[in-house]
């Protein structure tokens, strides 16, 4: 008896042990089978999502994530992903979104998006050999009613914040104070705010003592009434107060109407928004100007273009806005913004961004001659023609497409922490 069993247990054990070789897979097949994805993805997010390939050409990738974000009315961010297939999933594309709370904190940010990523890449993922290995659950249950919001929608936010510098020559203060009150829904966006900035800088010259101040206080309001998804009407008041600009009291009351080429609805993906208004300003000057007026009421209408656009190439925003006094056409200024983002090819891309604005609508200057020590501290505003700035940058980046291992140690692997994808 003993020696048939041993005869079966040498004949069973070799499909015993092929057997058991198909049940655990091989680490490095499931590697090789595994989705490839192309996105800028944080170093929390490939630890919880380690059944992907994280690869860094678009090119080679089974899907290309493209995320975006946009600051909510309530004061969190709606987090959207745009997922486009490529090669074996060409034409299978998906938009998935998550909106987060003004209180969340980094963990919870972190780990909502890694939820809303899973829930993405799902439905490409369970069209491989790892799907296999994949379990779905749900947490929670779900309430047959949504609670009543007390707030209506409203969001309050204050703030005060302060820095000092010194030293023996120089010593350096500078305050600032904020409050806010908001509302966004669907049909209507409404915001009011309040702000208050005072400067303080004091040089030790030896001869001389200076001091230069800089206060600045302004409240301000827009109201936009959502017509349909291309088009909104609305406007803005502000008021001002600024020693620099020489203003002891501005105001300007400006009603105004908005088009967007693209529905709404897409405005984390592309916008083209043409935006005019017309309106009245009230100026009450702390010195007489250059046009001899210590007071004035004025007719300025605008006129705002705004480009953007994401996609897996990279993004691109551009804008120009025309500002007029009427009928003085000669007092103007016109601004030119943009900002590019593109990936040239595997591994190289380029950023590059500006404004350049043509100045001729400097009706609040000073009659008074602005001295070097106003231009040097900044003080008082001094008569320009034109403005600008420009910034670059290129990178390159060569070696393994795969970049999935986490190594946490002796810190982050580019020195510092990456918690947002974008």
């Amino acid at each position: 008896m003993k020696r048939t069993i041993f005869l079966i247990l040498v004949v069973l054990f070799p499909v015993i042990t092929f057997s058991q070789e198909n049940i655990t897979s091989d680490p490095d097949t499931l590697r090789k089978d595994a989705l490839n994805v192309y996105m800028n993805a944080s170093e929390y997010l490939k630890k919880e999502i380690p059944y992907v390939n994280y690869v860094r050409d678009r090119k080679v990738a089974d899907v290309v994530i493209i995320s975006t974000s946009q600051r909510t009315g309530s004061g969190g961010y709606e987090y959207t992903y745009f997922l486009e297939g490529q090669g074996r999933f060409k034409g299978s594309n998906d938009t998935i979104s998550y909106t987060s709370s003004p209180d969340d904190t980094e963990d919870q940010i972190r780990a909502a998006e890694v939820r809303t990523v899973k829930q993405g890449i799902m439905r490409y993922v369970l069209k491989t050999p790892l799907a296999q290995y994949i379990d779905i659950n749900f947490r929670e249950s779900i309430q047959d009613e949504v609670s009543t919001d007390k707030w209506k929608s409203w969001v309050f936010r204050t703030s005060f914040n302060g820095f000092t510098f010194g030293e023996e020559s120089s010593s350096f203060l500078d305050l600032f104070g904020d409050f806010s009150a908001s509302k966004v829904t669907n049909d209507w966006k409404m915001r009011f705010n309040l702000n208050y900035s005072h400067n303080k800088q004091e040089f030790d010259l030896g001869d001389d003592y200076l001091i230069a101040k800089r206060i600045n206080k302004s409240a301000g309001a827009l109201i936009v009434k959502s017509i349909n998804d291309h088009w909104s009407v609305g406007g803005s008041a502000n008021i001002l107060a600024s020693i620099r600009n020489n203003y002891d009291l501005k105001i300007s009351l400006k009603p105004g109407i908005e088009y967007d080429l693209f529905p709404y609805s897409e405005s984390t993906r592309r916008q083209f928004r043409i935006l005019y208004s017309i309106g009245f300003v009230y100026n009450d000057y702390i010195d007489t100007t250059q046009y001899n007026k210590l007071e004035e009421r004025l007719l300025a209408h605008s006129i705002q273009a705004a480009f953007e656009v994401v996609q897996k190439w990279g993004s691109i925003e551009l804008s120009m806005s025309w500002n007029n006094y009427i009928p003085e056409w000669e007092k103007n200024q016109l601004s030119l913004d943009g900002y590019l983002n593109f990936r040239i090819a595997k591994g190289l891309s380029i950023n590059m961004g500006g404004n350049y604005s043509f100045i001729a609508d400097q009706i609040a200057l000073r009659k008074e001659e602005v001295t070097d020590e106003d231009i040097l501290t900044g003080a008082k505003e001094v008569a320009t023609s034109y403005s600008y700035f420009i910034s670059f940058g290129i990178s390159y980046t060569f070696g393994s497409i795969y970049n999935n291992v986490v190594n946490p140690r002796f810190g982050s692997s580019d020195g510092g922490r990456t918690i947002i994808i974008n």
